[in-house]
């Protein structure tokens, strides 16, 4: 690799953590060209030559967000069925300072993505995703006699919108819904799922 592409490459990793340093002090909403070149303590030219705009911008904080979240520490699930089910809903929630700050910057998220059709497409995309997950899960513990057999779709839907209002209650109520709260308001959510899915 010549000495000329091993700098860029090694700049545009500059780049992508003062845009990282920018969300996590200020989120989506602090965004901008020129916040990125003051974390990057360079000017705005520097970071133009990265992104053409605003929403490219945007479109390159989102991937940084999907990566970080792809290898932030998880819990590993002790045993498949239910208890993996558990593991990938507490996975999802704010229960460290860490996770707290990564969840906050999903929530900004969410209005720069409704208003983006490439941006809400791939979203959308996301929240499929996780879906599919708790989907192989609900349908292990279905297959093991841990939850009725009803649709798991339409029970991954339903945990993971549990899941989502559960964040976003803990984000706006932290003293109310600490890490503790929050691990034994998903043990009776999957309890009362046992029982009312019956």
């Amino acid at each position: 690799m010549s000495p000329a592409r091993t700098d860029h490459d090694s700049r545009r990793q500059d780049v992508s953590e003062a845009v990282w340093q920018v969300l996590a002090e200020h989120g989506f909403g602090g965004l901008t060209m020129r916040a990125v070149a003051a974390a990057l303590g360079s000017s705005t030219g520097l970071v133009t030559h990265y992104f053409a705009g605003k929403r490219e911008l945007i479109a390159h904080a989102l991937d940084i967000l999907e990566e970080r979240t792809a290898h932030r520490p998880r819990r590993a699930a002790p045993a498949p069925g239910l208890a993996a089910l558990r593991t990938q809903m507490l996975n999802i929630l704010p229960l460290t300072p860490a996770a707290a700050a990564m969840n906050r910057i999903w929530v900004g998220s969410w209005d720069v993505a409704l208003s983006d059709p490439d941006l809400f497409a791939a979203q959308s995309l996301r929240y499929e995703r996780i879906r599919a997950g708790l989907r192989t899960s609900i349908e292990e513990a279905q297959q093991l006699g841990e939850i009725p057999d009803v649709d798991p779709g339409r029970l991954a839907t339903m945990v993971l919108s549990f899941t989502h209002g559960l964040v976003v209650q803990a984000l706006f109520d932290p003293e109310r819904l600490p890490a503790a709260t929050q691990t034994r308001l998903v043990d009776d959510f999957l309890a009362a799922l046992t029982r009312e899915t019956a």
